[in-house]
């Protein structure tokens, strides 16, 4: 499983989006033929990914956000993007 540096900037890449799925009450992220439902904490954690912030800096962001401790958010955020990473919906660069 890929790992998640400090210094890392996760990108969605061209082709992946966010999507307001209206009919289901539901956000999801549409990449090339897949549909991937999101939990509202996978949705905070992408709404972060704008390709400029590190991903520190988007774990200080939503530590702060949801009154968490880094180490906590900073694991989960881990594994969530390393996940995305593994099955080539989200870049690491």
């Amino acid at each position: 499983m890929t790992v998640v540096a400090s210094h890392t900037i996760p990108v969605i890449p061209r082709g992946v989006r966010l999507h307001a799925d209206k009919v289901r009450s539901r956000w999801v992220l549409l990449a090339p033929e897949r549909t991937i439902d999101l939990d509202p904490i996978g949705l905070a954690i992408l709404q972060e990914v704008d390709g400029l912030r590190t991903f520190s800096q988007i774990v200080a962001g939503l530590a702060v956000k949801y009154e968490a401790p880094v180490d906590q958010i900073s694991g989960d955020v881990g594994e969530f993007l390393a996940g995305l990473a593994d099955r080539r919906i989200v870049e690491l660069t």
